[in-house]
């Protein structure tokens, strides 16, 4: 199929939040679509959208509602055609799309892991008994609070500027970011720790951009098609299945982590108490071609180990 390709004059308009990360997606995103097609640069057209996620910034992701917090506006805007597609941070992505929309292109994940943050280096283990820790993350928090029911757990948002203007400012005492996002901002100054999986497990689809088009978009299709990294579609496909079976939004501690090593996925997969007083977790091995189903299965086992009342929220 031959399609007709943006240009100047009628530019492919690339939705995104205006955050300095959701840029840097946005970016990497029309970089590798201007050299799949070699195409200049003002073929493409950054529109930055605000979402609620951004503009609410005194209260925490759970007060707020949970996912779709960061994608309602940009969806809409896709919806009507004032943008042709939207780069998404696929964590704060629901599981469902709203009708006309598809989310099918994945670009290579980076780092899925967390960062811990401290200014002078230290690791978790070295915070001392009554530290403050500041995060805005449910999964994160509980996490936390099961190996460290000492620790103090404060609410922190904004961007890395403001993370770490608010350790300054002594107002906690350590915080976590997304690997995922140092990277990308290629902020190598931020003192860190790599969090390990066997430490802790990141959230799910951390690290990976998606990219959500319109149904029956030809060229839109075909040009995100020369994007999109199967593997990482592989594991998403896993992750996201995992989620959505366990209900899972911004006010349900749940963790998720798939590899593909050739035709094999592993998932990892833990869901919490909302106090951190109790983990379940689950590792399961088998083809790709069964990753959704995976997913599932694994989320359906540890519902059952759980029981009622396990998540508070329901």
């Amino acid at each position: 199929m031959t399609v007709t390709l943006p240009t100047p004059a009628a530019p492919l308009k690339i939705g995104t939040r205006g955050s300095p990360l959701a840029l840097a997606q946005a970016f990497e995103t029309r970089s590798r679509l201007m050299t799949a097609f070699d195409l200049p640069e003002d073929a493409f057209e950054i529109v930055t959208i605000s979402t609620r996620g951004d503009r609410v910034q005194d209260r925490s992701l759970r007060e707020l509602g949970g996912k779709g917090l960061f994608s309602k506006e940009i969806e809409e805007f896709l919806l009507t055609g004032e943008i042709d597609i939207a780069v998404h941070s696929t964590k704060d992505m629901s599981v469902m799309q709203p009708e006309g929309l598809i989310l099918d292109t994945y670009l290579p994940r980076e780092n899925p892991f967390d960062a811990f943050i401290t200014l002078d280096g230290k690791a978790l283990a070295d915070l001392p008994q009554g530290a403050v820790v500041g995060s805005s993350s449910l999964r994160r928090k509980a996490q936390l609070l099961n190996k460290r029911p000492d620790l103090e757990v404060v609410e922190f948002r904004g961007s890395v500027q403001t993370r770490l203007q608010k350790l300054e400012e002594g107002v906690a005492d350590a915080t976590f970011l997304a690997m995922a996002g140092l990277n990308r901002l290629g902020y190598d100054h931020v003192p860190r720790r790599a969090v390990t999986a066997e430490e802790m497990l990141p959230a799910v689809a951390q690290g990976a951009i998606s990219i959500e088009r319109r149904e029956g978009d030809a060229m839109v299709a075909e040009m995100l098609s020369a994007l999109h990294d199967v593997k990482t579609g592989q594991a998403m496909a896993c992750e996201r299945a995992f989620l959505a079976k366990l209900d899972g939004s911004c006010q349900t501690p749940i963790a998720g982590l798939a590899e593909v090593d050739g035709g094999t996925i592993r998932l990892r997969g833990e869901i919490l108490r909302t106090d951190g007083s109790e983990s379940l977790t689950d590792d399961m091995s088998g083809a790709v071609e069964d990753a959704a189903a995976m997913g599932v299965e694994m989320a359906t086992k540890l519902l059952e180990r759980a029981g009622a009342g396990f998540f508070d929220w329901k």
